[in-house]
């Protein structure tokens, strides 16, 4: 290591202090409007940060919604939500051609998708064909409406909600489609101190109003800031160890867990695990990844991307447990 690697860490830990110190303000706003919910405003900022999209799931009521869109406020953006329902159609979100009569020629309608922040209300409501339309705008950060094709504007974030409860008359997305989200979040209920909060704020005649307080120019600027980030080869090598012990258990002496992983995490799954830490350092205002970062956000990570086997389900064992039993061994440098 070189006389000069200390002051450039010092130097760059300065920088991103001073780059991620808009999150307080948006946390303090945010805040606002949800009680509680830590962690999931927490992942939500990560999304918006990493220019990852983010599935929510939960039970009804846990203002999942209402995060989503107080997040799109605080941030000065273009806001879209979409109801997925099962007659929607792919039209109905990325736009479609409309004859005009005056002109006698077709012309191009935009459909919500063309917003900075769209909100994906009950995504497995809707048919596959719909959940295709929206997942390529996703991936590709584009849409062709006709012969025409047109770039979304970045900063472009998908925040997806699904109940797990009511699965009826509904389409679960498939594996290569969840795939696609780069963190999956299981929200749970408040605790009985932030449910009074809650109680009081919404029998109240006070109104919360929130106000935007970032620009869309800083959450670029701070996106860019995030990939300088400093991860160390030792922690890029824990990273990939975590992420090849989902798909070969034996060869980090997880036996008892072969029989139980279908399919582990692509090499989607270790890009994600490696920006989101980054981003994890920088909402803790640190210029430099710890293992600490990696293992506080690498269930959100991989849930949705380890396959569980007829054995698993049987035995009634969760993507949670495989993941927490694979932190456990793998080594921590």
């Amino acid at each position: 290591m070189s006389q000069s690697q200390p002051l450039d860490i010092r130097a760059l830990n300065e920088k991103i202090r001073e780059k991620s110190s808009f999150l307080d303000l948006l946390n303090g706003e945010v805040s606002k409007a949800i009680v509680g919910q830590t962690y999931m405003t927490e992942r939500l900022v990560l999304g918006l940060l990493t220019g990852g999209h983010v599935l929510l799931e939960g039970v009804p009521g846990l203002a999942k919604t209402l995060a989503i869109k107080s997040l799109a406020t605080a941030v000065d953006g273009k806001f879209s939500r979409i109801q997925f329902t099962p007659d929607l159609l792919p039209a109905d979100v990325i736009g479609t051609m409309i004859y005009n009569q005056k002109t006698m020629e077709f012309a191009v309608k935009k459909g919500p998708i063309f917003a900075n922040f769209i909100l994906a209300d009950e995504i497995n409501r809707s048919p596959a064909k719909v959940q295709s339309a929206l997942l390529e705008a996703m991936q590709e950060k584009q849409v062709t409406i006709g012969e025409q094709t047109f770039r979304i504007e970045a900063p472009f974030l998908v925040l997806a909600t699904q109940n797990p409860i009511e699965q009826e008359g509904t389409y679960p997305l498939p594996e290569a489609q969840v795939d696609r989200f780069m963190l999956k979040c299981i929200i749970t209920y408040p605790t009985i101190e932030d449910e009074r909060l809650i109680i009081r704020q919404n029998v109240s005649n006070q109104e919360s109003q929130i106000r935007p307080v970032v620009s869309l120019r800083e959450i670029i600027e701070a996106r860019n800031a995030v990939r300088e980030v400093y991860m160390d080869e030792k922690i890029e090598r824990y990273i990939l160890d975590i992420v090849f012990a989902t798909r070969d258990p034996k060869k980090y002496k997880l036996d008892r867990l072969a029989p139980l992983i279908s399919y582990g995490g692509s090499p989607r799954a270790s890009i994600a695990l490696a920006l989101v830490s980054k981003a994890w350092a920088f909402m803790k205002h640190r210029g430099f990844v710890i293992p600490e970062d990696v293992r506080a956000i690498a269930h959100d990570v991989l849930r949705h991307r380890i396959g569980l086997t007829y054995e698993a389900e049987a035995e009634n064992i969760s993507t949670e447990q495989i993941i927490s039993g694979i932190l456990d061994v793998v080594e921590v440098p």
